[in-house]
């Protein structure tokens, strides 16, 4: 079969990965400064971060509209025997509920709830392409994600800084001075689609960045090792370097890879938060 993978902006798979699997993109709407973008096609984290830091208020977000999927899911289910969508988490975004919609009149148009967000979404649109383009049927696909990927995601972010969290009424501001009085990085964890505070970390975000990545990898055995993603909106280098080789010193994956948290991400957390995001067997 001819399977055509889509997914939301909100993925945050690299722009190698994308065109090496031939996956689109449906981006998600960024509202900056009284002016709405679509998300890393008219708007980057950068930008976002650059208007904060200049005095401007927090970018929102707001879903791919239903009228959005519809024209591309018509286009595309003439051209493929069928199309398989993945959006970011339903309790994230309307997303899904409007793909959903879109979708009701294309038989060969599959939609997926990813119950994630970032990489860790991404995760679940790789494994869709992998396996169409191993020549599985669209419907077999749909079943392996949702019972077998979907809920084994392991999706996590470590936060250097809480500002952006006060600014979107994520958290006090008293917490957020707490915090950074003592140190604290909190860590944020997906769990069943939802997000939730883990473990705070005390000290250098370097430190910290160690002690998180051994947390969620020392001696586990129910990882699949094949990918690991490490990904952060503006972090410095060394951040990722230090991940990387806490990632090597606790596990053995095929492959490490490094992404980019896009606009919907960098938007909540600001632009040194740092994740591992990978499958559990």
């Amino acid at each position: 079969m001819a399977i055509k993978i889509t997914s939301d902006s909100t993925c945050d798979l690299t722009k190698e990965l994308l065109e090496k699997h031939d996956i689109e993109l449906f981006p998600l709407y960024i509202t900056l400064g009284g002016k709405t973008l679509r998300d890393g096609v008219e708007i980057t984290p950068d930008d976002i971060f650059a208007h904060v830091a200049a005095g401007g208020a927090l970018a929102s977000t707001a879903a791919v509209t239903p009228n959005d999927y519809e024209t591309r899911f018509a286009q595309l289910s003439r051209e493929y025997d069928a199309v398989i969508h993945i959006n970011i988490s339903s309790d994230f975004s309307a997303c899904h509920q409007n793909a959903r919609i879109a979708a009701e009149n294309y038989k060969n148009v599959y939609v997926v709830d990813s119950r994630n967000l970032s990489s860790g979404h991404g995760h679940v649109v790789m494994e869709a392409a992998l396996r169409a383009e191993a020549g599985m049927k669209a419907e077999d696909i749909v079943k392996e994600l949702e019972t077998d990927v979907v809920p084994n995601v392991d999706a996590s972010f470590i936060l250097d800084r809480l500002d952006y969290m006060a600014k979107g009424g994520r958290c006090s501001t008293v917490t957020m001075l707490g915090a950074n009085v003592l140190q604290l990085k909190p860590c944020i964890e997906v769990v069943d689609g939802k997000m939730r505070v883990g473990t705070k970390y005390r000290g250098s975000f370097e430190k910290c960045i160690q002690k998180y990545v051994k947390d969620r990898l020392e001696g586990r055995e129910d990882i699949r090792n094949h990918r690991i993603f490490i990904t952060h909106p503006h972090c410095p280098e060394r951040d990722v370097e230090t991940a990387r080789e806490a990632i090597e010193k606790y596990q053995s994956f095929d492959e490490i890879i490094e992404t980019h948290a896009g606009c919907t991400v960098s938007s909540h957390c600001g632009p040194r938060t740092l994740g591992v995001l990978f499958i559990r067997k």
